[in-house]
């Protein structure tokens, strides 16, 4: 037996090389990595057109009005108080004398209602921007309750006198740009008309007030009533200023998001819309119903507060960009087919059929997001799914030259795909069904790879 040349051993070692399963095993891991820049481009695409969707909100909610927040109506009483000073004075003849002094001193007092009662009736609209579409929302807010300043009058020395003339109501709305319509502040018997600005720049930064120029020395109690419609996205809050804050929302909106700090006591949602309520004692709150002004004690009226936001039902992108996330799975399952095609036809696929069928794969996440934008997630999802298993499909019949193989392989895919539909759709079955397909995976690679042995030497 004549001994091998060096120039054929060489070939003999390429040619085994060539045929090792265990390379083949490397080079399909290695390609699978290099998969993941397209995922990561499609993924910064994702990001991309999500950051621009949400601009475009933000553009939408400068114009018509962005998430609000009514604070209020809060009672600010200006008043003066008397007491009277007495000391005992030594004159020059060593003679004690009383003299006493009258003191006035001017005071703010700021009152919050001891019944509070807030409907709102929430009216969506979708404003169109280019290709987007943004959820706002038109609602009319009726508020009603009673103030009792009492407390004001009430001093361990001395007397106060309410200077009526300078007092106001103050009401804090965080974008008042937004306001349609508002009717006149029904303040006991009388009709006031409302005035720009709350005057208190630190504790209601934004608002309007109500001046009171009525005399109501002789009623401790007083009973208002206010109807107000602005426009507003996103969500409508409440600071729950009340000793009793009770606020009542409706709406027509079939998927409310009940957020802020204090959840409704009571809600229903049903296809006609959504009503929830909340009844509130002011013990959940961190600041009091009455204090000074000039105390220097700081209270922020809106540490608390409840509402709802309109969020909009699975939003596309995060449906795009999780699915992005499944692209690793997607691709190394895929080629894992390949590859067993290859050790059950024993063929060998070139690496650039493989680069391409992985491109395929990360073009389905561009194609889905295309069309997402335009004619909705599942018809966008049906046409990108069966884009990229049809054309794999026909490739593979064109590179295998089976159409029984090319038929399990377009069964296979549309598994997948529809998998991913479902992992899309219930996420918290996501982690389940992940291990179900690598498990599902391994045995199929256990399967095809059953009769292989090593060769020994």
């Amino acid at each position: 037996m004549s001994e091998q040349t060096p120039l054929q051993m060489q070939k003999s070692l390429l040619h085994n090389l060539s045929q090792s399963l265990g390379l083949r095993v490397l080079i399909i891991i290695l390609l699978g990595l290099l998969m993941l820049i397209p995922l990561f481009l499609a993924e910064r695409i994702v990001k991309e057109r999500q950051n621009y969707y949400q601009n475009t909100l933000h553009s939408v909610a400068n114009l018509w009005g962005g998430k609000q927040t009514l604070t209020g109506p809060v009672l600010i009483v200006p008043y003066v108080e008397h007491f009277t000073s007495v000391d005992t004075v030594t004159a020059e003849n060593g003679e004690n004398r009383v003299v006493s002094k009258d003191i006035y001193n001017d005071r703010t007092a700021i009152l919050l209602p001891e019944k509070l009662e807030i409907r709102a009736n929430l009216n969506e609209e979708h404003q169109q921007h280019g290709i987007y579409d943004a959820l706002v929302y038109t609602t009319t807010i009726s508020l009603s309750g009673k103030f009792n300043h009492s407390q004001v009058l009430q001093s361990s020395e001395g007397g106060r006198r309410i200077v009526w003339d300078k007092a106001f109501i103050a009401i804090g709305l965080t974008d008042p740009r937004a306001i349609d319509t508002a009717s006149t502040f029904f303040w006991n018997d009388g009709r006031i008309e409302l005035e720009p600005g709350t005057r208190l720049s630190k504790l209601l930064p934004s608002g309007f007030h109500v001046p009171l120029s009525v005399s109501a020395d002789s009623d401790t109690s007083n009973e208002f009533k206010l109807s107000i419609t602005i426009r507003g996205s996103e969500g409508l809050f409440f600071s729950p200023v009340g000793e009793n804050t009770a606020i009542r929302m409706t709406s027509a909106w079939t998927h409310p998001s009940f957020q802020g700090d204090l959840p409704p006591n009571k809600q229903e949602v049903t296809e006609a819309g959504f009503h929830a309520e909340w009844d509130i004692p002011h013990l959940v709150r961190s600041y009091p119903q009455y204090w000074v002004l000039e105390d220097q004690q700081t209270y922020d009226l809106h540490s608390i507060s409840a509402g709802v936001n309109l969020s909009e039902p699975d939003p596309l992108y995060t449906l795009v960009n999780r699915a992005v996330k499944y692209g690793v799975l997607f691709i190394g399952l895929t080629f894992l087919m390949f590859l067993a095609f290859e050790i059950s036809l024993k063929q060998r696929l070139h690496v650039l059929q493989y680069s391409l069928v992985g491109v395929a794969l990360a073009l389905f996440y561009l194609i889905l997001l295309a069309l997402a934008e335009h004619i909705g997630f599942l018809y966008a999802y049906i046409a990108a799914s069966a884009t990229t298993v049809l054309s794999i499909t026909v490739y593979t019949e064109f590179i295998l030259h089976s159409s029984r193989r090319a038929f399990l392989l377009l069964l296979l895919l549309t598994m997948l795909y529809a998998l991913l539909f479902f992992l899309l759709q219930m996420e918290d079955y996501a982690l389940l069904i992940g291990a179900g397909l690598v498990l599902l995976a391994t045995l199929m690679m256990m399967y095809v790879t059953r009769h292989l042995l090593s060769t020994p030497k």
